[in-house]
């Protein structure tokens, strides 16, 4: 029995274990990628065609971009700033691209939109680089999202940090970028669970605070993995 000068401390998540009542199931995605129409050769050719691509193609250029380069800490983070910086040699256009932080959209059509606004502000304030021919071409791709399971559940906070040493980086990226968009909350699959079956609020915030641009996916994993371990303390 905790003594009584414990309810004057710090309150602190329960720690007892707790069973969910609907078990956390981890997933994986493949990516069927494929070519579009729509290509650029120079800067005003490549706002237009974000202004007309599909979602598809927004989503392969940001947020696919965090899991296929999601070892590389420094450069740009996504490919239109990349190419911006790489093809067209103009570093303060690609650092406002870049710039952009996924996780603040839950929703394609806004991240578009706010694309198209750093770009036609930029462009606006220097029209002469707008028709400047880039050294190789902007080719548009787009990418489908096949969801694929995994043999991994948790049914409590214990089994959620066994199945998280497991899983592959492509699980994660599921699960804590790509879920913004089903959710279409500014959190994650892993957050929601946390939270809703488990009633750890705190750490549920704490996991969703992860900036997933000053680390790989891998680190992620490990950043969620303590917070996860803490909580079981």
């Amino acid at each position: 029995m905790p003594s009584q000068s414990s309810s004057a401390q710090t309150p602190r998540e329960p720690s007892e274990p707790r069973w969910a009542q609907t078990p956390f199931y981890f997933n994986s995605a493949e990516h069927l990628l494929r070519i579009e129409r729509e290509r650029a050769s120079t800067l005003g050719e490549l706002l237009a065609a974000i202004k007309t691509c599909s979602d598809a193609s927004i989503f392969q250029h940001t947020f696919r971009t965090l899991q296929e380069h999601h070892f590389i800490q420094e450069g740009y983070s996504n490919d239109f700033a990349h190419w911006t910086f790489f093809a067209c040699n103009e570093n303060g256009l690609a650092e406002r691209l870049s710039g952009v932080d996924v996780c603040e959209f839950i929703s394609l059509q806004a991240l578009r939109s706010r694309l198209i606004e750093i770009m036609e502000e930029y462009l606006g304030q220097q029209p002469t680089i707008k028709d400047r021919m880039a050294l190789e071409p902007f080719y548009f791709c787009a990418s489908t999202s096949v969801v694929v399971p995994t043999a991994f559940v948790a049914r409590n906070m214990a089994e959620f940090a066994e199945a998280l040493e497991q899983i592959s980086v492509h699980c994660v990226h599921y699960h804590f970028i790509e879920a913004r968009l089903r959710l279409k909350l500014n959190s994650n699959d892993f957050s929601m669970w946390v939270e809703e079956q488990m009633g750890l609020k705190r750490t549920a915030e704490l996991i969703n605070r992860i900036d997933i641009y000053t680390s790989t996916l891998q680190g992620v994993r490990n950043r969620i993995l303590r917070i996860v371990e803490t909580a079981l303390a």
